[in-house]
């Protein structure tokens, strides 16, 4: 009997089980050494449209909340736009590390098709909202069970051999990336299509009715095709269906027939629920989580502010733009960080590391961001695809595969508190701006920007001993 049960782990390495996914995959990658292009296309098309809800919505977010009548004045929309902004991420706040351990246990592709389900139905029904509450909860109900982030970092650095993790890993982020390019002109150009083409839709059809419906509606029409290819995402977790076999040690002790015989395999599934509580203790990881969640802050507060302060009135040094300027400006600056992503970080990165881009770049953000109140230029392309590419970097490769799934889930928990505080923070900040403009000393445009940069600052701090601890393996 013991004989035939065949241990998991033999001198630290999984020995393949028969039926399990992982093991299955683990097999084709061995047999091909090639990089596999489709399923980093699925991968790409996922994170694509996940992440679109939120690109689109900056460009006619001011609109909408004077539109939906909550504001009592001009200089209080800023103030209930932040909400609905930090709606989503509170919403994923809550729930990113729950998902973390559903695709620890369940797999990642349980989880990637329900996330791409909820952008389906709640993104819709954001479109369709009549009152401010209920772009709140659509909002908050989109980012509570779009549990895709973390799960997906996971899955892009399994999915392929080793060889091509980097590259898998980076997939995730450029999608994001040209996500900063669709999604802005999506929402900008689409938002209100009665009032800009009234010769295709009419005030009386459902987009004039509902003049936030379009955007939404063709991107929900992305996530279904997003969510047909999900059938042929192969599954990467390992998992044994024999309960006696579910033994996997985390740090990669082996186990023996004698210890199954005798029960002992209890003992390694407690140690790795003490392995995972362990992750808030790894000072690699968290010292990386720290990073990317005040820049996380930064350039959501960037975003919120940027577009607010875009489409306001010049009586509040604004800058008088329309839905569809504020689109495609976001979608040229998103467009200046694919390109630096692709060409201009790879080559940094090999030959200087990953830090020093990074440092340069808060530095360069610093010193763009102070001439804001004087012109209205986009800043430091090259400060987020630094930040994201190296931190989602540096995450991964603090933890082993078991707990990347959680390890993404509390990168993702702790990002999304600062996410939503950014928001909410920034409409609160732009409103008293707008109410504090004719200030001698600072007027508020000034200070706003002026808070912006600190953020910054405090970023670039935490990038120095004894701040930050990076890696072994990419010191």
């Amino acid at each position: 009997m013991a004989a035939a049960a065949a241990p998991l782990l033999a001198k630290g390495r999984r020995v393949c089980k028969e039926g399990c996914p992982g093991c299955s995959l683990d097999q084709t990658n061995k047999t091909n050494a090639g990089v596999p292009y489709l399923n980093f296309f699925y991968v790409w098309v996922v994170c694509l449209c996940a992440a679109l809800p939120i690109q689109s919505l900056f460009p006619y977010l001011y609109f909408m909340i004077r539109d939906l009548n909550i504001a009592k004045q001009e200089e209080d929309i800023g103030f209930y736009a932040g909400f609905v902004g930090a709606a989503y991420f509170l919403g994923r706040t809550t729930s990113a590390v729950p998902w973390g351990m559903f695709a620890d246990k369940y797999g990642r592709k349980p989880c990637i098709m329900i996330s791409i389900l909820s952008v389906i139905v709640f993104n819709t029904l954001f479109g369709l909202s009549t009152t401010y509450w209920m772009a709140i909860i659509t909002r908050g109900l989109l980012g509570l069970l779009c549990g895709i982030l973390g799960p997906i970092k996971a899955y892009a650095s399994e999915v392929c051999r080793k060889e091509h993790q980097a590259l898998g890993i980076s997939l995730v982020t450029s999608s994001r990336s040209i996500a900063l390019i669709i999604g802005p002109a999506i929402g900008g150009f689409l938002a209100r299509p009665a009032k800009k083409y009234p010769n295709l839709f009419l005030e009386e059809s459902i987009f004039g009715r509902f003049p936030y419906f379009l955007p939404c509606l063709v991107i929900s029409a992305l996530a279904a095709a997003a969510g047909v290819a999900c059938i042929w995402l192969p599954e990467t977790l390992h998992m044994y269906h024999d309960e006696k076999m579910e033994a996997i040690d985390a740090m990669g002790a082996p186990v023996t027939d004698l210890n199954i015989e005798d029960g002992k395999a209890k003992q390694f599934g407690s140690d790795r629920m003490a392995s995972t509580k362990s992750l808030l203790k790894n000072r690699q990881l968290m010292s990386a989580i720290t990073l990317y969640c005040v820049f996380s802050l930064h350039d959501t507060a960037y975003l919120e502010i940027f577009s607010l302060w875009a489409v306001s009135s010049r009586k509040y040094h604004g800058l008088s733009l329309t839905s569809q300027d504020v689109g495609t400006v976001l979608a040229i600056s998103g467009f200046g960080v694919l390109v630096y992503q692709l060409v201009i970080y790879p080559l940094l990165a090999k030959y200087v590391g990953l830090i020093k881009p990074f440092r340069f770049a808060a530095v360069l953000s610093i010193l763009l961001l102070t001439t804001y109140p004087f012109m209205g230029n986009l800043y430091g392309v090259e400060l987020k695809a630094t930040i994201t590419v190296a931190c989602n970097i540096l995450q991964n490769t603090a933890v082993i595969q078991e707990q990347r799934g959680v390890a993404n889930g509390i990168s993702v928990t702790l990002m999304s508190i600062f996410k939503a505080v950014a928001p909410a923070a920034g409409g609160i900040l732009f409103s008293w701006a707008q109410k504090n403009i004719t200030r001698l000393f600072l007027p508020g445009d000034h200070i706003l920007f002026f808070i912006l940069n600190m953020v910054s600052v405090i970023g670039l701090l935490l990038t120095f001993k004894p701040f930050f601890s990076m890696t072994s393996v990419m010191k």
